[in-house]
């Protein structure tokens, strides 16, 4: 699956060019692009290696690169300090965990096992992935190291699948996240893709042929503005209760478990693994048979159809994964109130999900276009501004960009 191109503006080639200058004292060779993604279906069903819709939107990670013959990648992100990677150490290091220098080792330890011979570059990176945004900056960033990688030292051998599968090595083994791989996907594929991950070392991936800005509404994803700092537990949790459901079936994900044999064991599942960790089964059954219904009413024109599917994804993220509110919160539940400004902007129109990994992340919603400007204002006042962004599908996943001539 090619990607297509993505030519770089002039003006965005002259910031990227002055950033690496003031950084690195010379001229960049060339340029690379990752897009954020949004979820559009299949909460948290990636880890269990079911089913997802999900896109690549027009807020990307950019970066001006050139080779510098050394074994070291440099790279300074815009507000950030350097991060520096030796290629002589492409093992885990316990005290880089969750910070930026791990998923570079990481991505770069991968590609040695590949066989690609690494060599050190120097980039300059720019971003309107804003970290904490819920369009997984994270992400983006592993698959636009990856792609230079790619590009400039094995000549592309690895595709842009096999890209993503790397950042989840990344992140799952240097960073230390449990992540699954659908962001990792979707960014480095763009467009609208549906993805398969029943064959876990080749997920079936599928692009979605649907026009969004024809439908009369747009796509907002709303910063709940909360802090996702001391959270990881909350997010471990989730593939945790499942993993104690599949050990009782002697499986390894819930999508090897016929729904038939779960429902038939849930009294004794009650007592071996809580409550909870049942209801969150339930949303990946019902998850996973929503997004092919989904799929199948976006090709078919079907709109009113999908949107109603979608309000219950996000509904089942809530009654049944449960990752809308931290357990235990009484006083902070950013993501219930910004669930709740949806629901009361939209006048019972559109529709609203939480969107992505939950609990301090964000909401998407899809918005009558006669309503946006209220919605976004109503949004905004509430949370702050720039908490409601309006974006599109981007077709591009992470590639080389070709300087714009004009």
């Amino acid at each position: 699956m090619s990607a297509p191109v993505l030519y770089l503006s002039p003006e965005r080639k002259k910031a990227l060019d002055a950033g690496f200058h003031a950084v690195f004292a010379s001229v960049p060779e060339t340029y690379f692009s990752a897009p954020g993604r949004t979820e559009v279906s299949g909460n948290h069903t990636d880890h269990q290696r079911g089913r997802v819709l999900a896109g690549a939107v027009n807020l990307d990670t950019q970066a001006a690169v050139r080779r510098s013959g050394t074994n070291v990648i440099r790279i300074q992100s815009q507000g950030y300090p350097m991060c520096e990677v030796c290629l002589d150490q492409l093992e885990p290091v316990e005290c880089e965990k969750n910070t930026t220098v791990a998923l570079v080792r990481g991505v770069a330890a991968r590609f040695a096992q590949l066989g690609c011979k690494l060599q050190g570059f120097d980039a300059y990176v720019e971003s309107t992935v804003l970290p904490g945004s819920g369009l997984s900056s994270s992400a983006a960033y592993e698959v636009l190291i990856g792609t230079i990688i790619n590009h400039l030292f094995f000549d592309q051998k690895v595709s842009q699948p096999e890209i993503a599968q790397i950042g989840q090595y990344a992140e799952n083994v240097f960073f230390g996240k449990p992540c699954g791989l659908m962001d990792q996907t979707a960014s480095a594929v763009g467009g609208l893709v549906t993805i398969d991950f029943a064959d876990r070392v080749h997920p079936e991936i599928r692009p979605v042929s649907f026009d969004f800005a024809s439908t009369g509404y747009a796509l907002c994803i709303i910063d709940s503005r909360a802090d996702h700092a001391d959270l990881t537990d909350e997010y471990a949790a989730v593939p945790q209760e499942l993993k104690d459901v599949c050990t009782y079936f002697g499986k390894e994900v819930m999508t090897e478990i016929p729904e038939e044999e779960f429902y038939a064991a849930i009294p004794a599942l009650r007592e071996r693994c809580g409550d909870r960790a049942v209801m969150r089964a339930i949303h990946e059954y019902n998850e996973n048979r929503r997004v092919p219904q989904q799929v199948a009413c976006l090709e078919k024109g079907d709109f009113d159809g999908f949107l109603k599917l979608t309000k219950e994804s996000g509904f089942s993220s809530w009654m049944y994964l449960q990752n809308v509110i931290p357990a235990g919160y009484i006083r902070q539940q950013a993501m219930a109130v910004a669930l709740g400004l949806c629901e009361h902007y939209l006048q019972g129109r559109g529709a609203y999900r939480v969107h992505g990994g939950g609990f301090a992340g964000t909401v998407q919603a899809f918005v009558p276009n006669d309503l946006l400007e209220s919605f976004h204002a109503g949004i905004e006042a509430a949370l702050g501004e720039g908490a409601c962004h309006i974006l599109s599908i981007r077709p591009q996943g992470g590639v080389r960009m070709i300087p714009e001539e004009r």
